[in-house]
């Protein structure tokens, strides 16, 4: 009875096992239909496949942007670092580029300085309320400064020396209105024409140009410059330009105005002239002793 059973169970196995390959080969034939067991589970798998693709792809796309944007954060951090540096050097450069040009035009300006004992001197300070008044320097009476020295930048002449302290020193800038700032100046051309820079108008952004001959012939566009009389500012040294031109109340002079040649709204390096004295011939002096 048990030699039966087992008999009986290798029947089975070996008929499940035909079974099995005759449907392994039914399945692999080129068919252009399906069965019904075979349709059931491929709709089942394409369903489960549908059920979880979109919600697996969304999950999986969802932590890639998340890692671009990091990635995107971090570049964009690097960047904004390197414009800032970008934009400190590009401020060094034109701070340098600014003072090279103005040291430049310096010493084009002390070779034409030859009678005058030059010092050079920073803009230490400036009053607000005062802007077209006056300058503080940082040169002073251990340096050499007194009062009434001329102060000019590489573009012309600014201003004087007023007051004077050990260690720094108060310039008084042609543009103030001051009814004491006043000086002679000459209009250049084939004959000299004097006049006196009387204040500034602050309309016009210009030198007040005073006391020009009614019959002298002034055009825009010409140069003004000292005049050295008086002994107290050097000659030849760049006021302005003429840029406008008109008759007195009385008719008698002319009022002429100048665009200075320097820029007294920014002004950082200045030179202070001293009028060297000229040498005494010796043998001149024993003379006189004798």
């Amino acid at each position: 009875m048990p030699h039966f059973f087992s008999n009986k169970r290798l029947i089975i196995l070996l008929v499940s096992i035909i079974i099995l390959v005759a449907l392994i080969g039914f399945s692999m034939k080129k068919r252009e239909s399906l069965t019904l067991p075979e349709q059931f589970l491929k709709d089942s798998a394409g369903l489960t496949q549908t059920i979880f693709y979109k919600p697996a792809n969304t999950l999986a796309g969802f932590f890639e942007n998340l890692a671009e944007m990091k990635q995107l954060y971090k570049e964009n951090q690097m960047l904004k670092a390197r414009l800032d540096e970008y934009a400190k050097l590009y401020v060094q450069y034109e701070e340098a580029k600014k003072t090279n040009e103005t040291l430049k035009a310096q010493l084009d300006k002390e070779e034409d300085l030859t009678d005058f004992k030059v010092r050079e001197a920073t803009v230490i300070g400036r009053s607000p309320d005062q802007w077209n008044q006056f300058i503080y320097i940082n040169k002073g009476e251990k340096d050499g400064i007194k009062p009434k020295m001329a102060v000019i930048s590489p573009q012309g002449f600014i201003g004087k020396v007023t007051n004077v302290s050990l260690f720094q020193s108060t310039v008084q800038l042609i543009s103030d209105n001051d009814r004491t700032n006043r000086f002679s100046a000459i209009v250049q051309g084939e004959k000299n024409i004097f006049g006196t820079i009387e204040g500034y108008d602050a309309k016009k952004q210009a030198l007040v140009f005073k006391k020009i001959p009614v019959d002298a012939k002034i055009k825009k566009g010409q140069k003004v410059i000292t005049s050295g009389l008086g002994d107290v500012f050097p000659p030849n040294l760049l006021i302005g330009e003429v840029i406008d031109i008109e008759p007195d109340e009385v008719g008698l002079t002319q009022t002429a105005y100048l665009k200075p040649s320097a820029d007294l709204y920014d002004i950082d390096h200045v030179m202070v002239l001293e009028r060297e004295m000229p040498a005494v011939d010796e043998s001149l002096r024993e003379k006189e002793e004798e």
